[in-house]
């Protein structure tokens, strides 16, 4: 019997994605050992040249290996490849720590040990997480999913962590809970915030939300690392929010504090400017950001000029719409 390929909904045409066979390569090699049943503690998730070439300044920032690591196999493909790790780690907005994409340096005065995150609410079991417990309390598997910026740029991230839900099973929201806000770290003396003239005035600490039914569906992911490393501080260590069929404003970096409420709660960017950033943010092309268009996207590192980045048709959902459409029927 012949085998036949369905690809994913998110998968770009084969004419559209760059030629790299030992990625490809790779993605079956983790498909083949995980679907045998074998360890992960064998898969060495920074190797095959995954990182790129890193110069020593940058490679101090990229955390410590992590073991124990599953590769989910259903995102192990992303349908492009995965963005070198020297762009990934170059190109960021972390606005805590300055308004250009070049804030990597700046970040490294964030203290991550020791560190508390905080689950509170309307749960029957409060929690409070130190940094031990972010990599070890929950099992932790590697998954590939493509990045989308309301910027209108893209990435494919590699990120270890776990699966939203697994808190939520940790907790147990009452059935009061219906919407749940993500607070960042802050400290006016660590982040002092883009050099902007109405800078004084934005409304920190960075705070995100989403519905509950958002944060327990199976894409929803808590990060504690990429590229098979401990999360690097430009990237929001030791913990951050992945939702990777919302703009990535959404994924809100450092946290300190969840909380499980009865309403919906008030989000950094919505307050500044509720007519360019809403507080659903789902990735579509249609709609349009008041300033540019979104039909399309930049696909960070895949040329010397970030103005002449090659450009990629913008996907529903950034091509998930198989796992999310239905929350919003």
């Amino acid at each position: 019997m012949p085998f036949i390929h369905l690809p994913k909904p998110w998968q770009l045409p084969e004419s559209a994605v760059t030629p790299e066979a030992a990625f490809w390569n790779r993605r079956k090699f983790l498909k083949t050992l995980v679907g045998a049943g074998i360890g992960a503690s064998v898969l060495p998730l920074g190797a095959c040249g995954r990182s790129g070439d890193v110069d020593p300044a940058l490679r101090k920032t990229l955390g410590r290996p992590l073991g124990g690591v599953t590769p989910n196999p259903d995102f192990q493909d992303a349908g492009r490849p995965i963005t070198k790790q020297v762009h990934a780690s170059r190109y960021n907005n972390f606005y805590e720590f300055g308004g250009t994409k070049n804030i990597w340096q700046n970040a490294q005065k964030l203290p991550t040990d020791p560190w508390t995150l905080e689950v509170s609410g309307l749960v029957k079991n409060p929690r409070q997480y130190d940094l031990d417990d972010l990599t070890k309390h929950f099992p932790l598997e590697e998954r590939i999913y493509r990045f989308r910026c309301v910027e209108a740029w893209a990435m494919v991230v590699p990120w270890v962590g776990f699966p939203m839900r697994s808190l939520i099973e940790d907790v147990e929201p009452t059935s009061a809970a219906k919407f749940v806000r993500f607070t960042s770290f802050y400290d006016p003396q660590i982040t002092p915030g883009p050099a902007w003239e109405f800078a004084l005035n934005l409304p920190w600490p960075y705070v995100e939300g989403l519905t509950l039914a958002e944060m327990a569906n199976e894409l929803a992911f808590f990060a504690v690392g990429l590229y098979g490393r401990t999360l690097p501080k430009q990237h929001g260590a030791p913990i951050r929010m992945v939702v990777p069929w919302k703009y990535g404003f959404k994924g809100a970096k450092s946290i300190v504090k969840i909380e499980f409420l009865a309403e919906q709660p008030a989000t950094y960017w919505n307050v500044i400017s509720p007519n360019e950033y809403g507080f659903e943010a789902n990735v579509n092309p249609e709609v349009p950001h008041p300033r540019w268009s979104q039909a399309t996207e930049r696909i960070v590192g895949s040329g010397t000029n970030p103005f002449n980045w090659e450009r990629q048709p913008t996907l529903i959902y950034n091509g998930y719409g198989e796992y999310v459409a239905d929350l919003y029927s």
